[in-house]
C-alpha cells in the first residue's frame, strides 16, 4: 500500500532506520573512543555519565572557558537531563580522585596535563 508521499509501507523502511540508527551509534562509539581510553588507562568503568561530563570539559578547555559543576551540569542538563547536580559532583570528584582532573582555587576543573594529551584527538 501506498502512503501519502508514494512510498510502501513494508517493512523495508524500518531496516533502513534501523541500519541508518546502527551508524550512528558506531559513529558516535568512534567519537568517544579517546575518552574511552583515557578512562580505561585511569582504571575506571565507561559510562554514559562520565562520558558527558569528561565531553562538556573538553568543550571549555577548547573554548578556553573555565567550567564549573554548575557549567558541566547545565551542558548536560541540554541533552540528558537524568544526570542530576549531585551526580555531576560525583562524577567530577572521582575523576579528580584518579587524576584525570584537578580542581582549581575558584572551583573551576582543568585535566591534568597527562589526560588532556589522550584527549586533545576526541
Amino acid at each position: 500500500m501506498l502512503d501519502n508521499q508514494g512510498f510502501t509501507s513494508t517493512g523495508s523502511g524500518r531496516r533502513f532506520q534501523a541500519a541508518r540508527h546502527q551508524l550512528a551509534l558506531e559513529f558516535a562509539y568512534s567519537a568517544n573512543r579517546p575518552i574511552r581510553e583515557m578512562l580505561h588507562v585511569y582504571g575506571l568503568r565507561t559510562s554514559l555519565f562520565r562520558i558527558k561530563v569528561i565531553t562538556a570539559l573538553v568543550l571549555a578547555t577548547r573554548e578556553q572557558r573555565l567550567i564549573g559543576v554548575q557549567g558541566v551540569h547545565a551542558y548536560i542538563e541540554v541533552s540528558f537531563s537524568q544526570l542530576t547536580i549531585v551526580g555531576v559532583r560525583e562524577v567530577l570528584k572521582r575523576l579528580a580522585e584518579v587524576g584525570v582532573i584537578k580542581i582549581q582555587s575558584d572551583r573551576s576543573y582543568r585535566f591534568t596535563p597527562e589526560a588532556w594529551d589522550m584527549l586533545k584527538s576526541s
